[in-house]
């Protein structure tokens, strides 16, 4: 699960999120090498001819457009969230690739997590409520992972209110 749980330096709990990602910059140049090569060999028997010319720009734009959506879903899965667990404050921070942090913070005995089985935009959908908000948090994470994630929350946010 891409998730972390780490203490503060002020020895408060964190948990970081992140979306996973299945693609890692080595796998990205061996992908866009491989389909070089592999567009590139049929090529060869067109040597000479005016042909090779004719399909080389449509060759090239189609390796192009490979790598610029490739590159552009990887700078949107660039996000992160860190909840920090404090003794009296829960504070959540949403961080966005070329966009404005987004910030929660809320009383920590008053702080509840909660998970909407169904009726949420995804299934099992996990939101913190409190302070007169509902924020989501690991939208990004599978089901399991959310339901995990709901279960971790939920005991550590009880162990404050004990």
């Amino acid at each position: 699960m891409p998730t972390e749980w780490s203490k503060t330096p002020e020895g408060h709990d964190r948990l970081t999120l992140w979306p996973h990602q299945s693609l890692p910059p080595r796998g990205f140049v061996l992908f866009i090498g491989s389909t070089c090569v592999m567009l590139t060999l049929p090529l060869l028997a067109l040597l000479g001819s005016v042909l090779l010319w004719a399909l080389l720009p449509f060759l090239m734009m189609a390796v192009a457009g490979v790598w610029f959506a490739i590159h552009r879903n990887r700078r949107a899965a660039q996000l992160r969230e860190t909840l920090t667990l404090g003794p009296r404050e829960a504070y959540l921070l949403h961080e966005r690739h070329n966009a404005a942090p987004m910030e929660w913070r809320c009383n920590r005995y008053w702080a509840r997590a909660e998970l909407h089985l169904a009726s949420g935009p995804v299934p099992n959908y996990v939101t913190l409520t409190g302070n007169g908000r509902t924020v989501e948090i690991g939208a990004f994470l599978s089901e399991d992972e959310r339901v995990a994630l709901y279960h971790e929350m939920s005991a550590r946010l009880r162990a404050s209110a004990e």
